[in-house]
């Protein structure tokens, strides 16, 4: 029975990629919830835009048959006015969270700008917040940006 010895177990050491639980592991993970979190954003804000055409449209029709028509122009420009807002929140978050996986030390600033402000987006944003100021305040995540 002279086989092969089998091959010896790997451990987090071994495999490729950042290991679970370290710094470099929370940053990319940090930087897929940013592209995540940008991604369903710009959803929203493109939904509540077609709430805004349609809003529009009803603001229109108001006007041919009286009535109604300030009501229905403010709710257009409330909508779409959100939805510009929503999609450049998202867009801004997209644009973090790729280079921000990459390394960047600018995009950790601005991460760290943009996690701040979505503390006050309950309870979606708050989360994300939470866990990027904690991820890249560390010193060892700090250590990540510096080597670039």
């Amino acid at each position: 029975m002279t086989g092969t010895p089998p091959p010896p177990d790997r451990t987090a050491a071994d495999r490729p990629g950042p290991s679970p639980g370290s710094a470099a592991a929370h940053v990319d993970l940090a930087g897929v919830l940013f592209i995540a979190w940008g991604i369903l954003t710009v959803l929203i804000g493109t939904s509540t835009l077609a709430l805004g055409v349609a809003a529009a449209a009803l603001s229109r029709g108001a006007s041919e048959r009286g009535g109604g028509q300030l009501a229905a122009g403010v709710t257009a420009a409330a909508f779409t006015t959100l939805a510009i807002i929503a999609i450049l929140w998202g867009v801004a978050h997209i644009a973090v969270g790729m280079p921000l996986r990459r390394r960047h030390a600018r995009a950790r600033l601005a991460a760290l700008a943009l996690g701040s402000i979505d503390l006050v987006l309950l309870p979606y944003g708050t989360a994300l917040g939470l866990y990027a100021v904690w991820v890249l305040l560390r010193e060892d995540a700090r250590r990540l940006f510096e080597s670039r």
